[in-house]
């Protein structure tokens, strides 16, 4: 089975702007902004989308969550940002590999699609 994108960036294998990285997660910037901090944080484990995350993941789950929250403040996303997890072609998912997107620096209008 071949890598997915994300697996050749967290083995860089493919060049990406890190911002952040431990055993568990990587973060970098998104290459098609779309706000003015674009920030992707994925989980290392390659789980394809968060309906197929399973009891045992619970653990890189929560790691990721608290890690966008970190990474919101190393970017100097204080007034705010929004977490985004796509999941299934309909949800907008373009990479089969679960990542949260980090969007900020303008204010988010509601509802979002």
């Amino acid at each position: 089975m071949s890598k997915t994108l994300f697996e050749r960036i967290a083995a860089k294998e493919i060049p990406a702007n890190l911002i952040y990285e431990d055993e568990h997660v990587i973060a970098f910037r998104d290459i098609h902004p779309q706000a003015p901090a674009h920030i992707l944080i994925v989980p290392r484990k390659p789980i394809p989308r968060i309906a197929e995350a399973a009891p045992a993941d619970h653990a890189v789950l929560g790691h990721l969550l608290l890690k966008a929250a970190e990474v919101a403040k190393l970017a100097g996303l204080t007034n705010g940002y929004r977490l985004v997890i796509n999941n299934g072609p309909d949800g907008g998912e373009s990479v089969p590999h679960l990542h949260c997107h980090i969007l900020g620096g303008r204010a988010m209008s509601w509802p979002p699609g």
